[in-house]
């Protein structure tokens, strides 16, 4: 979608982009000066395979405070943005004849992960009257003697659910008696809106249980700076850093030491931007309740509305393709996201504010000509 609306754009068309889903905002310049300060130090050389030890610490220190566990920066691994982690994972713990559960609607890479290693996938469903929360008693349904793992991803990419303190405790319950391992993807961790995050690793028993992944991508807006990390436990670390030092080697050197500035801070352009994000949010939840044959459910977390596309009377491939043709409004099909997707469209809101009043008043004309 991104490329198709890039020709566009090359054509002479302007296009508002709401299909991508990265901060729009520039990484901030404290962050942006230590790297500079590293690179003319000298820092240009690999770095050890888990990271560099002040970064290390400094993640150790900032995630056990920020949800409630305690953990040395032994368990810390960073990599090259955070999907490496999410491969490393299913890998070490999955194989053919092994089942993993991952959310449907859901980041695509877990599905494609799981069939790489040789694992069944098993989709659990998420659904708009359930806040996109999935149903426990279905998961419950899920598990089985074969499940390896199970990916939580809360807040959630893409429908903007958060999983409520019960669900979680639901999950570390099966997983304390099954003996299956939790991958939890927390990269939108400072986007929950409304309720303080929960992490499912600060639950008894489960920090040895829960490999937690998180970066600097979102949090930051470092997205091009690739630089994401994992709280790993002491059984698996040996095999991250053998994945690690074997695929990647090691993250950017200079650029771990902008992140450790990331961490220390200051945190004001972070909160400034979280704040923003909410009052797009709010902004564009309230114009798509406006638009005839759309509802949106108000996303809880991350920076994407999820809204449902039924009443157009057309599919979310179809609405998608014609948003971007007729109207110039690039976004993405529910179906990107997994079957469950069906119905409806993912929209970042991590554009400029009068970028979204464009957009939607551009998607009202359309929907009106259209009906």
């Amino acid at each position: 979608m991104l490329a198709r609306a890039r020709a566009l754009e090359r054509s002479g068309r302007d296009v508002v982009h709401l299909e991508i889903g990265q901060p729009d905002f520039p990484t901030p310049r404290h962050i942006r000066d230590a790297a500079i300060d590293a690179l003319n130090a000298g820092h240009t050389g690999y770095s050890p395979t888990p990271g560099i030890p002040e970064l290390r610490e400094a993640i150790a220190e900032h995630a056990s405070g920020l949800r409630g566990i305690a953990v040395g920066p032994e368990r810390i691994i960073v990599t090259p943005g955070a999907k490496p982690l999410l491969f490393y994972a299913v890998n070490a713990l999955a194989g053919a004849g092994d089942e993993v559960i991952y959310p449907d609607p859901g980041f695509p890479m877990y599905r494609s992960l799981i069939e790489h290693a040789g694992a069944r996938p098993v989709p659990i469903r998420l659904r708009e009257e359930n806040a996109f929360r999935f149903d426990i008693d279905e998961f419950r349904r899920l598990v089985s003697d074969r499940t390896r793992l199970v990916i939580l991803n809360s807040p959630e990419n893409p429908t903007g659910g958060v999983l409520s303190r019960s669900d979680l405790e639901a999950v570390a319950a099966e997983a304390r008696s099954r003996g299956f391992y939790v991958l939890s993807d927390e990269v939108y961790l400072h986007f929950a809106y409304d309720e303080p995050f929960t992490s499912v690793a600060s639950l008894p028993g489960m920090l040895d249980r829960t490999i937690i992944v998180d970066g600097f991508s979102k949090t930051w807006a470092m997205t091009g700076w690739r630089l994401g990390w994992g709280v790993v436990p002491p059984e698996l670390f040996a095999t991250f850093e053998l994945y690690n030092v074997n695929i990647v080697s090691c993250a950017c050197t200079f650029g771990q030491h902008g992140a450790i500035a990331a961490i220390r801070g200051p945190w004001e352009p972070v909160e400034e931007m979280i704040a923003e994000f909410r009052r797009r949010r709010d902004f564009l939840v309230d114009a798509l309740n406006a638009l005839p044959g759309v509802s949106c459910v108000r996303p809880r977390g991350a920076f994407y509305a999820f809204p449902n596309i039924t009443g157009t009377g057309l599919a979310a491939d179809e609405l998608s393709r014609r948003l971007l043709d007729e109207a110039g409004v690039a976004t993405l099909p529910g179906t990107a996201f997994g079957p469950a997707g069906a119905g409806y469209l993912r929209l970042s809101y991590a554009s400029a504010f009068e970028r979204l009043e464009a957009a939607v008043e551009r998607m009202g004309r359309f929907l009106a000509s259209s009906s």
